[in-house]
């Protein structure tokens, strides 16, 4: 690829990340992207036949190219770069040449998805198929599952992906690390009630009242810290993470602000908003009403 342009190097990137982790590619999709004529998409895409033939082939029926049994990215592609593209929705250009504007250190992430896992529970979600996964437990170890994927989800820490699950008929957390050998069943029908329409959890939205921790001496460094107004930090959230948040920023979750320790600078105020949410065993100190299926917080 010596011999091509930044900008065709471009829009390749472009073609092997769609192909990769969302499936299909079509010339609509590098004229959106780039703002370039049909025309030109069209030889984009034939010169990305050229270099991996094996890659893509044409669906009639849908007028798009789609990914083979037999891809293989021709980009190298690192996991922070990947996710963040799909949770932010751009900035998917992997040219191996770029380069941050400026130095930005970031503290090292523990674990990080397997990129073939990943790719195939993204084109699952994009395509709403159900994928067949291994999926390894700290309670009950390895077992086979049949899910139907809709969101990634980062609590932070780790990513995981929202699903139903079809063993247990119901809505849950899977963390992407756990999952092993994921095939996208492509000629399998989605039902209705395994959409995220009918995942309340998710359709919930939970509002937060999160104010300076009653403990500390100087409430107002950390009304600023987060820029609060009139001393409360307003925050909706799905209900189906709220627990994640949480835990994040180490909000102190017990009815009278009880937890100790220099790291709880938020309170909760009001934690009645937290009935019937699902996830809350991961809270910091909440007290009851907490979620007793762990596969809820991706055990």
């Amino acid at each position: 690829m010596q011999d091509i342009t930044q900008s065709q190097r471009e829009r390749l990137a472009h073609i092997d990340f769609r192909l990769y982790f969302l499936g299909s590619v079509g010339r609509s999709d590098l004229v959106k992207r780039f703002g370039i004529k049909e025309a030109a998409a069209t030889r984009d895409i034939s010169n990305y036949r050229e270099m991996a033939e094996l890659n893509l082939e044409y669906d009639t029926k849908a007028k798009l190219y789609v990914v083979t049994a037999d891809f293989k990215p021709i980009f190298d592609y690192r996991a922070e770069r990947v996710l963040s593209a799909l949770s932010l929705g751009f900035g998917d250009d992997f040219a191996p040449q770029s380069k941050p504007y400026l130095s930005c250190e970031t503290p090292s992430q523990l674990n990080k998805p397997n990129l073939n896992t990943l790719a195939a529970i993204t084109r699952s979600i994009y395509n709403k198929k159900p994928v067949n996964i291994e999926y390894r437990s700290i309670d009950s170890g390895l077992s086979q599952r049949e899910i139907v994927p809709f969101s990634l989800v980062d609590n932070g820490l780790r990513w995981h992906v929202r699903a139903y699950d079809r063993k247990r008929r119901r809505f849950t957390d899977f963390v992407i690390t756990r999952i092993t050998n994921p095939t996208v069943a492509v000629k399998e029908i989605v039902e209705e009630h395994e959409l995220q329409g009918s995942d309340n959890q998710w359709n919930r939205i939970v509002e937060l009242k999160i104010v300076a921790h009653p403990k500390l001496q100087h409430k107002e460094t950390i009304e600023l810290d987060y820029g609060m107004e009139d001393g409360i930090l307003n925050i909706n959230v799905r209900a189906a993470v709220a627990g994640y948040l949480l835990r994040r920023w180490n909000v102190d979750c017990t009815s009278e602000a009880k937890m100790e320790g220099d790291e709880y600078h938020l309170w909760l105020k009001n934690r009645q908003a937290l009935y019937g949410v699902d996830n809350l065993k991961i809270a910091p100190g909440y007290e009851g009403l907490a979620a007793t299926n762990k596969d809820e917080i991706g055990n």
